[in-house]
């Protein structure tokens, strides 16, 4: 059964659905650009691997709990020691390894032309992830290569680089979702070709620019997301009855429940 939705599912902003959608979105994304690249170019999925702290997790984990040390252990404390004296349960909140897949389009001579990053819910609140998805976006946008970056959450800090170097979420149309790409040969103008997305529209197909003079590849992210989302199953688990876990306008309230009696 396909998404009620038209384009994104504001319902998979879940972080329980999030992870497997977004690994998803990426290996969907490789495939689909992969014909049309080869045999000049390769997509190739690549990984960021950082370590972060409670409350700077995002997804379900463990919490490890010591209980009270043994009780021959307290017989060493002093007579003297309060009548009363309890020993603690000592909470233990582990550093949890998050991993982040994103895309590199390589020349046959391994160099990269393009990167094609999907954020996620790390790369949007404040910590350790931000600041290292900043630096990555930093090291590409001092590069020769290209930049496009995937925005298909509607909460959290403006991460993509047009928002970073000064764009105003009033410069642009209202919308939910955005995609920003910034071409290699546009940095010295400080130029981002912007797409914003509204709940109510299909995510669009758009260019993604190789090296001169090759012509750009087309992507259709709207096939690729029900790509993920028919292969995901989430049409079985997904509760449409509750409301998404991301806050809407009142005209996408409005709009969201008309989908859902559809469903």
């Amino acid at each position: 059964m396909p998404s009620p939705f038209p384009g994104m599912d504001p319902y998979l902003e879940n972080t329980s659905t999030w992870r497997d959608l977004h690994h998803s979105l990426i290996t969907y994304i490789r495939d689909a650009l992969q014909p049309n690249l080869r045999p000049n170019y390769n997509a190739r999925i690549e990984e960021r691997v950082y370590m972060v702290t409670p409350p700077q997790r995002f997804y379900p984990d463990v919490t490890l709990l010591k209980m009270p040390r043994a009780l021959k252990e307290s017989r060493t404390l002093s007579t003297a020691s309060p009548a009363n004296l309890r020993e603690p349960i000592e909470l233990i909140l582990p550093k949890e390894e998050q991993r982040e897949p994103f895309l590199e389009i390589r020349q046959r001579s391994g160099e990269v032309v393009a990167v094609i990053e999907v954020l996620s819910p790390s790369n949007k609140a404040h910590g350790e992830g931000y600041q290292q998805y900043l630096r990555k976006q930093n090291d590409v946008l001092n590069s020769q290569a290209h930049l496009v970056e995937i925005d298909l959450l509607s909460t959290g800090l403006f991460a993509t680089a047009c928002n970073v170097q000064g764009a105003r979420p009033e410069d642009l149309p209202p919308s939910r979702y955005l995609i920003c790409i910034s071409r290699a040969q546009d940095r010295n103008e400080a130029r981002f070709l912007m797409y914003p997305i509204r709940l109510q529209e299909a995510l669009p197909a758009f260019r993604i620019p190789l090296k001169a003079p090759d012509p750009d590849v087309v992507l259709n992210l709207q096939a690729v997301f029900e790509k993920c989302y028919d292969n995901g199953g989430y049409a079985d688990f997904v509760n449409y009855k509750e409301q998404p876990p991301a806050p809407l306008t009142e005209e996408e309230g409005t709009w969201v429940k008309e989908m859902i009696l559809k469903v």
